[in-house]
């Protein structure tokens, strides 16, 4: 996990705590809305991403990110710890492409196809 928001603190230009509160919401969406084998062995691959998705969940999102689903409700969750449009951008991209390399294309790809509107922010 460190190299991945050490990545994001770098290229997207968001502080280490933000970004690894960013990348646990991301993840859980993931765990949440994909389908269960695949985004197992994505979690897998990823070096603390079980403990960032278990502390992104224990802090929760709002009322209003509860009650919207999907992309915009993690949009919502995302803008709700304090990231703008192009932050949000930043990290699902730098986090999907980190994704990519330690679990391969093919079950990322997969996650990413089955869940519907992601394709177009990663």
């Amino acid at each position: 996990m460190d190299e991945l928001v050490a990545r994001i603190t770098s290229n997207v230009g968001i502080d280490p705590a933000t970004a690894t509160k960013a990348v646990g919401l991301i993840l859980a969406f993931l765990q949440k809305e994909g389908p269960a084998d695949k985004v197992a062995a994505l979690i897998a691959a990823i070096p603390g991403a079980q403990e960032a998705i278990t502390e992104a969940s224990s802090q929760g999102g709002g009322f209003l990110s509860g009650m919207m689903g999907g992309v915009m409700g993690l949009g919502t969750q995302l803008m709700g710890a304090g990231l703008g449009m192009s932050e949000i951008s930043g990290v699902s991209k730098e986090t999907i492409a980190y994704a990519r390399e330690k679990a391969g294309a093919g079950p990322v790809d997969a996650v990413v196809d089955s869940i519907p509107g992601l394709s177009q922010f990663v």
